[in-house]
């Protein structure tokens, strides 16, 4: 079994593995191929696999051997099942451009086995770097969110190595008496340097390690048959001096797994349950996003799940299986270890909960969710998704819904953020701030990050100059990280943010039309008894130039007044004692609370803001209000 055989059975040299006899696999009829771009196209590849009837899983390599080198082929996809058996009438087929070997390898970024090198080399061979002339690693720092499984990649070295293993948390070294801190470091590294070779694993080191005192990490001089494995989710929070050389000279992130990396870590955890037939776990890796612990926290639900939904009796317990149902019910309460600290989500607003806007949610839709959905096509064209989008216009126009729901049309994780939250009195901390949530950003991929009250924070130089060229320039070029900002003060952010490259769309939100406020008040009566005497068309009409939220006070203080006329009817009836008929009548908002409510209604928007945004839109050359919405055709402000 080669290298490329170990990598489609995700198995490893040492593995225990079981075979079983697979029935009623199809004959192949279509195979669709792809070269590893750096290797050789052109070769007899039919021959090779169909003399032998070799099994094909869409996403499998295969090497072929041909002159003085091989070539490595991708199978992309098979007909008439994902699984299937090479036979003499299988087609080949090789349309597209080859294979990018770094996208096959990204999974090795994790570095599991660069781990294991690190800590195999200098124990089991140090001579090796004795010939050189050059020292062995003295320790290893991983650092990665919580869950990520630091603590059992780090036993998983040990045991494969066989080296002693000491574990050590970090709060545990520490104590209130003077120098016994120090002590319990001292001991700790005498019994793992009694047991040579060992790994010592130390767990949350930035706990002991942010005070600039001399620590046992720098001064043990010991036998090189050790190595120390810090690890931590808080890498900026360590002693800059134990991550230079001669300490902590080695560092790998360990992220948070992809949607492959996660059907990976679904498999192993459901290798001894009892899964239904039907059982999708590729759609359930992709719907854990940003989950790291919570996928064996999904396991052991459902394990519980399943003995509520059935009894005891012993022909129903062998009849019982894991069910995509009980998947679903497992994962609703399960919240992603990774964004624990960040308030994230998938919004439940969808596009019919938002009224007109048509051509806004068309721009939406190609600016974000086609990236999204199909990135391929940008790659084929050449061209690069793009980063941001900056909604601009009038308070209450539902700009935050807007951006909720392209969240909700992509599947993709939510996360708000208001201007003002950013911003603290302490030099730099601003930018860490930023920082921060770009991390978080990335680490929950794909994912909406909204920016609300822009201008609070695009004037302040110093904190989104650290936005301007590093975040957005460059960190989430290879992440599903999609940028919205919104503020209501366009003219005063700065200029550097909105150039192309950083801000590809400016849009502008306006008012609602004469459609959308009609669309504005069913939503905001949806849940409310209204009586049939109630003309929502004609309230749209008469609330020409209302924002959003106008209408939504509306309709708060018509449904105020119905309730007071409710309760004064209801005290009227006990001081007369008058006895209450079997079915009173429901109480229902009328159209007399709503003229009621419409002699104190006014408009949050004046004409004069109107002007200010068309003027700054006319500025930049972008679409207004009359294209971007297709206002009313007697709008004033069109």
């Amino acid at each position: 079994m080669n290298k490329i055989v170990r990598s489609n059975l995700r198995v490893r040299l040492g593995d225990v593995v079981s075979v079983h006899l697979c029935a009623d696999i199809p004959y192949a009829s279509r195979i669709h191929i792809l070269p590893i771009d750096d290797t050789v196209e052109g070769l007899l590849f039919a021959a090779y696999l169909s003399d032998c009837y070799r099994p094909l899983w869409k996403g499998d390599l295969f090497q072929v051997r041909g002159g003085m080198r091989s070539v490595e082929f991708k199978v992309m996809e098979t007909d008439p099942a994902e699984y299937c058996v090479v036979a003499a009438g299988t087609e080949f087929f090789c349309e597209g451009e080859p294979v990018r070997r770094e996208d096959e390898d990204r999974l090795d970024k994790v570095s599991y086995d660069d781990v294991v090198q690190l800590v195999e080399l200098p124990l089991r061979h140090p001579q090796l770097f004795k010939s050189i002339g050059v020292k062995p690693p003295k320790g290893i720092l991983l650092y990665c969110p919580p869950g990520s499984g630091k603590t059992l990649i780090a036993r998983a070295v040990a045991n494969e190595t066989g080296a002693f293993f000491f574990c050590i948390n970090g709060p545990e070294i520490m104590s209130k008496m003077a120098g016994e801190s120090d002590s319990n470091l001292r001991k700790a590294f005498e019994e793992a340097e009694k047991n040579a070779p060992s790994i010592m694993f130390m767990d949350e080191i930035d706990s002991i390690a942010p005070k600039r005192e001399k620590t046992n990490v720098k001064s043990r001089e010991g036998p090189a048959h050790a190595i120390v494995i810090g690890a931590t989710n808080r890498p900026n929070s360590i002693d800059p001096a134990l991550r230079r050389l001669g300490r902590f000279e080695k560092e790998i992130e360990i992220g948070v797994p992809d949607e492959v990396g996660r059907l990976e870590v679904l498999r192993i955890h459901t290798q001894n349950m009892k899964l239904s037939d039907k059982v999708d776990l590729e759609r359930i890796a992709k719907d854990t996003d940003a989950n790291v612990a919570e996928l064996q926290c999904i396991r052991e639900k459902m394990d519980v799940i399943d003995l509520e939904d059935d009894s005891f009796d012993a022909d129903i317990l062998n009849s019982m299986a894991v069910t995509n149902e009980h998947f679903q019910t497992a994962h609703g309460p399960s919240n992603p270890s990774a964004l624990r600290e960040t308030v994230v989500e998938v919004p439940n607003v969808s596009w019919e909960d938002i009224g007109g806007f048509e051509n806004v949610k068309r721009e939406l839709q190609e600016t974000v969710q086609y990236p999204v959905e199909h990135l391929e096509k940008f790659e084929k064209f050449g061209m690069s998704p793009s980063k941001g989008v900056l909604f601009y216009g009038p308070l209450g126009c539902g700009i935050t819904l807007l951006a909720k729901a392209i969240a909700n049309e992509c599947q993709a994780n939510f996360i708000s953020v208001k201007g003002p939250e950013l911003l603290t009195m302490w030099f730099g901390e601003s930018e860490a701030n930023v920082r921060e949530i770009f991390d978080k950003a990335r680490q929950s991929a794909s994912c909406v990050l909204f920016f609300y009250e822009l201008d609070s924070i695009a004037i302040q130089k110093q904190c989104w100059g650290y936005f301007n060229s590093s975040e957005m320039d460059g960190k989430s070029a290879k992440k599903t990280v999609f940028i919205i900002r919104a503020t209501n003060r366009p003219d005063i952010i700065d200029p550097a943010l909105l150039r192309p490259g950083r801000l590809d769309q400016l849009i502008y939100i306006p008012l609602p039309d004469e459609e959308s406020r009609h669309q504005i008040f069913k939503a905001c009566l949806r849940k409310s008894p209204v009586s049939k005497d109630v003309d929502l068309s004609a309230l749209a009409t008469y609330t020409q130039g209302f924002s959003g939220a106008d209408i939504t006070e509306i309709c708060q203080r018509a449904c105020k007044y119905a309730i007071r006329e409710n309760i004064e009817k209801k005290e009227r009836r006990r001081r007369e004692d008058r006895e209450a008929i079997d079915e009173e009548e429901v109480a229902k908002i009328k159209a007399a609370h709503f003229e009621e409510s419409m002699k104190s209604a006014r408009r949050s928007v004046t004409d004069a803001d109107i002007r200010k945004y068309l003027g700054f839109g006319s500025e930049f050359k972008f679409s207004t209000s009359a294209t971007a919405a297709g206002g009313d055709q007697d709008d004033l402000y069109n």
